[in-house]
């Protein structure tokens, strides 16, 4: 390991975090509060990772949340411990989904919270009661089960006989941790587009089948439906990087030191310190450490360590497409109003059998046909990300999150399948449009259009996603299992924890992985 003659090379601090994400920053925060000397490393040249606002089109001032999107798991209790001068916004439409029923153009209108007009759209959709009635029957379970397990992510892991406990519900139980969730879907509805709904939060980020005896879909969707105690998905005010901005801040009055553009390159630990080598600007350098908390991938920790790399982890399966349009586009369905419509999450070809075709095409390397994907119009709920001329003139932000295209579909060709599929994605969404999304699309200060897609294999090259995994390995139920460790944070070596995604509990905008392993270094 190289070794400097720089200031740092002689430190010592209690504890060296690597990575400067919304995780890193969260421990970071909450050890410098507890009067522990901290330093954090970060190999990009701003913090945050993969929760940051960019200005991705030349010359134009609009804000955008660039990789994560919306705020659904972080607690109110790291909002407050921290004092972070952060809010959130709930959107006032939960989803729309458009479809063509006899021919003509129409949609499912979900509020939040549900309501009257929900019920209506049911009605016009199914004609009839029943699938509301089931609707309204299948999220008050999933709402009893986030209630219940929402206030454990920050305690240490539950064993499995406790958490079933805590829930207390046996049927529910069965159905989210028990059983392939698609069983439970099929028995609970008939309609395919709102069996299609439901299964979405299954498979945001998680390439599975409804019926996948793995229950990757069932772990998807149970953070899916536990944020908050709710289940909301809500909108950050100033976008994702005011979050972090927030967080960073935090953390530096809490005595951290955090230093951007320093690439971690090794760590070497017998178990009760530390040493962590790094390159910057000025060259190589060592510092040490009584405990290392990784805000990468385990893979990274792995490679960093020296080691076999763990089994490879799932792939990502998803394209992130960021647009900013001048208008948004009038709808098909003329009882739509699209500043409603694209207030909460809007759904392209996401029914049930959609979903299915779409899988086991890609299942067989082939690129969806009819790519399912969702979108956000975060500008809606929170036009402050957009300049004062942009928002007086109308303009909107999209960002849309394709499902069902793992990583391995772009190995050969990665920047002509992006492509593709990106036309491909649109055309579905131009299918319920009056307008294409073409024409409503801004233009940069250089007359290229204000769009920009990002498939698995970009996240891993930017962000260091193992194939693009926006959890960095797969989900695990949130209880406790063999060598998992007191809070999910534990590696095989004492004094290296995880503070990132790939905790056990991790994933999402959330902060838990790094509450988490700030509250095992200190012994809680």
């Amino acid at each position: 390991m190289p070794h400097s003659d720089a200031s740092d090379a002689s430190d010592a601090y209690d504890v060296v975090i690597v990575g400067g994400g919304h995780n890193a920053l969260v421990a970071a925060a909450y050890l410098g509060r507890a009067g522990r000397s901290v330093r954090v490393l970060e190999r990009l040249g701003h913090t945050g990772g993969a929760a940051v606002s960019t200005r991705p089109f030349a010359g134009v001032d609009a804000r955008l949340s660039r990789y994560s999107y919306l705020v659904s798991l972080l607690p109110g209790r790291i909002v407050d411990d921290l004092g972070l001068r952060f809010a959130v916004r709930k959107r006032s439409v939960s989803s729309y989904t458009p479809t063509v029923r006899g021919g003509r153009p129409t949609g499912l209108l979900v509020e939040t919270g549900g309501g009257a007009r929900t019920r209506e759209a049911f009605a016009r959709l199914t004609g009839g009661e029943r699938e509301y009635a089931a609707w309204e029957r299948f999220y008050a379970m999933t709402g009893r089960v986030a209630e219940r397990v929402f206030p454990t992510l920050t305690e240490p892991l539950p064993d499995r006989a406790a958490l079933r406990a805590r829930i207390g519900d046996d049927v529910a139980w069965e159905t989210l941790f028990e059983r392939p969730l698609g069983e439970a879907v099929e028995a609970a509805f008939e309609d395919d587009l709102v069996r299609g709904v439901v299964l979405t939060d299954a498979l945001i980020g998680t390439f599975a089948s409804a019926h996948d005896p793995s229950l990757a879909q069932n772990r998807c969707f149970l953070y899916h439906v536990i944020g908050g105690g709710t289940g909301d998905w809500d909108v950050p005010v100033g976008g994702m990087g005011a979050f972090t901005d927030a967080l960073a801040h935090a953390a530096s009055l809490a005595g951290a030191r955090i230093a951007t553009g320093c690439e971690v390159t090794g760590i070497v630990t017998d178990g009760t310190s530390a040493e962590v080598a790094y390159v910057d600007q000025d060259g190589e350098h060592v510092v040490g450490a009584r405990h290392v908390l990784v805000g990468a991938a385990p893979r990274e920790l792995a490679r960093l360590l020296g080691e076999e790399p763990p089994a490879p982890p799932a792939e990502g399966a998803q394209l992130k497409v960021n647009m900013l349009l001048r208008r948004l586009p009038a709808l098909r369905d003329p009882g739509a109003d699209p500043r409603e419509a694209f207030a909460g999450t809007f759904h392209i070809a996401e029914g049930y059998g959609d979903l299915e075709a779409a899988y086991r095409q890609a299942a067989a390397g082939e690129l969806p046909r009819r790519p399912p994907s969702e979108i956000y119009c975060h500008s809606l709920t929170d036009p402050s990300i957009l300049g004062p001329d942009l928002a007086a003139r109308g303009y909107q932000t999209l960002t849309l999150f394709g499902l069902h295209t793992p990583a391995r579909l772009f190995a050969d060709d990665p920047e002509g399948t992006r492509e593709a599929l990106l036309r491909d994605t649109l055309a579905q969404l131009d299918a319920h449009l009056a307008e294409p999304i073409a024409d409503c699309l801004a233009y940069d200060a250089d007359g290229r259009p204000c769009i920009e897609a990002k498939s698995p294999l970009d996240l891993d090259r930017e962000l260091r996603l193992p194939g693009g995994n926006i959890f960095h390995r797969e989900l695990a139920f949130p209880y406790a299992q063999e060598g998992t460790g007191r809070w999910g944070v534990e590696t095989r070596h004492a004094n290296v924890l995880l503070c990132g995604a790939g905790a056990v509990r991790g994933g999402g905008v959330s902060g838990i992985p790094g509450h988490n392993a700030a509250m095992a270094v200190l012994g809680k």
